[in-house]
């Protein structure tokens, strides 16, 4: 299977792109990496040249390796990044990616873990997503799912499969086959923002009794329910929400690994997450985001932090 992988970033998020890259070529990946970004490219980027090749205005290649393309792809859009996923996967399947058999899409705060190979393997069964651990129990019947149903009626479309967990959206393994998960999950972004009223520029505006309270994530689950495409769901170890996860590691939340002052969130009782700790060991090769020596201050760091939070820590 030819398979690429992409993600979306702006602001400070561009941190995290080099440990995803690093963390997937380290584990097998070769080819092409799509990064859409909206605003000024990173200094690290400078490398970085004008591709005409790819079809895209604007976009540049910076090539990582001999076997390892980045290409930066500016994007347009009103949307917060995480509501532009789908939109941003199937515009690349129609462009640059048009010759691959998956794309995967990850979130910049995620680092890899496991061989490149099983993706692949993952994306050949179904589109392939991983369980939250927040609300990760959601039967069928459970009153947002309900109310989804409704949702689900207004595109026309029926409920396919009933799923019992609620997804986490900042993983997405699409072959080209499955294309049509990607259509659904656009169109009910759109039917959240038009008759739901929910504000395409904020990732979570409402509480939880809100049909959509986070635009992206709800809406993929709802594409979920009712595509025609197959899936192939892991439960929340995947993403690292859990203990014994080898396949991803998601730094979720505030803090990001590249914005945390360890030993001082350590004396607030928040030792070093693994996800922190995973980033900070794919940070060096083959993108050198920080000088070696900074590398190695804040390894130390995680260390002393570490051994602060066995006698310090909220858990």
């Amino acid at each position: 299977m030819a398979a690429s992988v992409c993600t979306l970033f702006e602001k400070h998020f561009h941190k995290g792109v080099p440990g995803l890259i690093n963390s997937l070529y380290k584990n097998g990946f070769r080819g092409d990496f799509y990064a859409g970004y909206r605003g000024p490219l990173p200094k690290w980027s400078e490398n970085a040249t004008d591709n005409p090749d790819l079809g895209w205005a604007g976009a540049k290649t910076m090539r990582v390796a001999n076997d390892l393309c980045l290409h930066f792809i500016p994007v347009t859009t009103e949307y917060h990044l995480a509501h532009y996923k789908p939109a941003f996967m199937l515009n690349l399947f129609k462009g640059p990616a048009k010759a691959v058999d998956a794309l995967a899409y990850f979130d910049p705060d995620i680092v890899n873990l496991c061989r490149w190979g099983f993706y692949e393997k993952w994306m050949s069964y179904g589109v392939a997503m991983v369980h939250e651990v927040v609300s990760n129990d959601m039967p069928a019947t459970h009153p947002s799912r309900m109310e989804w149903y409704h949702i689900i009626k207004k595109i026309n479309r029926q409920p396919q499969r009933m799923i019992n967990s609620y997804i986490n959206a900042g993983f997405c393994g699409v072959a080209a086959a499955n294309k049509e998960f990607l259509k659904v999950w656009i169109q009910v972004i759109e039917v959240a923002i038009k008759e739901y009223n929910m504000d395409a520029a904020t990732f979570i505006e409402y509480d939880r009794t809100s049909a959509f309270y986070s635009i992206d994530q709800d809406a993929f689950n709802i594409a979920a329910m009712c595509c025609d495409s197959p899936i192939s769901e892991m439960g929340p170890e995947a993403m690292g929400f859990v203990n014994s996860g080898w396949t991803m590691s998601h730094s979720t939340g505030s803090p990001k690994p590249w914005t945390n002052k360890f030993i001082l969130s350590a004396l607030k009782g928040n030792p070093p997450s693994r996800p922190h700790k995973d980033y900070w060991s794919n940070i060096s090769e083959p993108i050198s985001l920080y000088s070696s020596s900074y590398v190695s201050l804040k390894k130390l760091e995680i260390i002393l932090a570490s051994l602060i939070g066995r006698f310090y820590s909220r858990n």
